[in-house]
This record gives C-alpha cells, sequence and structure tokens, in this order.
C-alpha cells in the first residue's frame, strides 16, 4: 500500500491537498466546539427523569448503538433527553437521539401545552385537512408545513421500511395500499401521537401494547362478522390448520 502512495505529485496539487485537509480538521473542531455548547445548553433544562435512561442512551456515549456515525453528537445525547423528557423516546423504532433533540428544539420538552394528541399532530400538519364550505368538504389534503419536526418524523417514518417492528409493519402495509407519501404521512402522524403518549405520561415505549390491541382489532371483527353472518341466518365456521394447507 505505501509503494502505491509513492508518484510524481505536481506542487500545486500537494498545496490544495494540504489546505483542503486543513479547512477538514477545522470544520471538524468547530463540528465538536457546537456540540459542546449544545451540550451547555441541554444542561441548563430542568430534567424530569434521572441521568441515566433505560434504553439506547446507556448503550453508546454519543446516544446511539454501536460505533459512532458522522451525524451524531460528540456527547451522551441520549443521557440529556431522556434527563429532560422523563422517557427515552430513542427505543422507539425510527426515532434516533437527532430526530429527539428535534422535537425539545421545535416543540420544548413539555407536550402538556397541546391539548391533546390531535392538537399536537395538527399543529405538526400532519393530518388531513378540513376546508369545508356549504357542509361540504372541498379538500381533506393534508397541509403543507416548514416544521422541522414535521420533516425530521417523515424522514423517520421513511426508515420504518425495512424494521421488522409494528411500526415497520405499519408503513409497509400501507404503502402497498396507499403508496408512499401517503404512507409516510400517515407513520409520521402515528409517530406524533407515540411522542405524545410518552412525553406526557412519562412511560416507556412498549411494543407489546400493539400487538394486544392487534388480537382485540381481530376479535371485534370476528364478532361483528358472527353477527351479521346470525342476522343475515347463517353461521361463521372456523377453518381448520388442515382445511388452509389443501
Amino acid at each position: 500500500m505505501s509503494k502505491s502512495l509513492v508518484g510524481n505529485y505536481r506542487a500545486e496539487h500537494l498545496f490544495t491537498l494540504g489546505q483542503s485537509l486543513e479547512a477538514y480538521r477545522q470544520y471538524q473542531k468547530m463540528l465538536v466546539d457546537c456540540d459542546r455548547e449544545m451540550e451547555q445548553y441541554m444542561r441548563q433544562l430542568p430534567g424530569k427523569g434521572t441521568d441515566q435512561g433505560p434504553g439506547a442512551s446507556s448503550s453508546s456515549p454519543h446516544g446511539g448503538r454501536g460505533k459512532r456515525r458522522k451525524n451524531q453528537f460528540h456527547f451522551d445525547m441520549g443521557k440529556e433527553l431522556y434527563r429532560v423528557l422523563g422517557t427515552d423516546l430513542t427505543l422507539v423504532p425510527g426515532l434516533s437521539a437527532l430526530t429527539v433533540h428535534t422535537l425539545v428544539a421545535e416543540a420544548g420538552p413539555d407536550l402538556s401545552r397541546f391539548a391533546n394528541a390531535a392538537a399536537f399532530t395538527s399543529w405538526l400538519a400532519l393530518c388531513p385537512g378540513s376546508k369545508k364550505s356549504g357542509g361540504k368538504v372541498l379538500s381533506s389534503k393534508t397541509r403543507k408545513s416548514n416544521s422541522r419536526l414535521s420533516l425530521a418524523l417523515r424522514l423517520a417514518a421513511q426508515t420504518l421500511h425495512r424494521s421488522q417492528s409494528y411500526l415497520g409493519a405499519f408503513y409497509r402495509r400501507l404503502r402497498s395500499r396507499l403508496g408512499a407519501p401517503q404512507a409516510i404521512t400517515a407513520t409520521a402522524h402515528k409517530l406524533a401521537r407515540i411522542i405524545y403518549h410518552l412525553v406526557t405520561t412519562r412511560t416507556a415505549y412498549d411494543e407489546s401494547v400493539f400487538r394486544n390491541e392487534e388480537q382485540k382489532q381481530a376479535l371485534r371483527s370476528q364478532h361483528r362478522l358472527q353477527k351479521q353472518a346470525k342476522s343475515l341466518g347463517f353461521q361463521l365456521v372456523p377453518i381448520s390448520h388442515q382445511e388452509v394447507v389443501h
């Protein structure tokens, strides 16, 4: 490898390369200084939780999992976010420390100023519009928004395409039926509602809640179909496993 680096280099090219290297090192130092300044501001925010989160914030010094990536912080942002919010939002599939920091920067650590989750999603322009005239709905398209938090949640929704979590399955199911744009908006809307619930109640993210809810929804659908069939004089009979295979 060392021999491959030996060659005839023009002096002006070496000078330009040296200038670029110095500029790169200077920008890296400025990014570290910016992160240190941000760390001081984060520590000034009042805390709601302990100093150490139970999830991703405890696995890495920069609030992520594994090796630090180039767009992650140079300090334990996950730890500070858990202290400020009282819950570890990085446990939610699709939400990174950078996304949660955008939440704190744009909406603040206290979401109780929003009456409910619907008001929060409406503020983010992640819910259908309601243009009406004379009692007739003219348009239900989602409003356009320049909110950085809304954009961050849409980007988070896109990252769920390969996720094996409930939210990943939710996004893929909607994408196959509605297309990518509407699926991204709907998934971002769901992420916003989850964030509102976790922050206002200070509870941890639990994937099993969604599985239990899906089972309850399936039972309600089954009972509704049985009742409808009975009213028409029919009776639903479950298909056995062998019949399904054949």
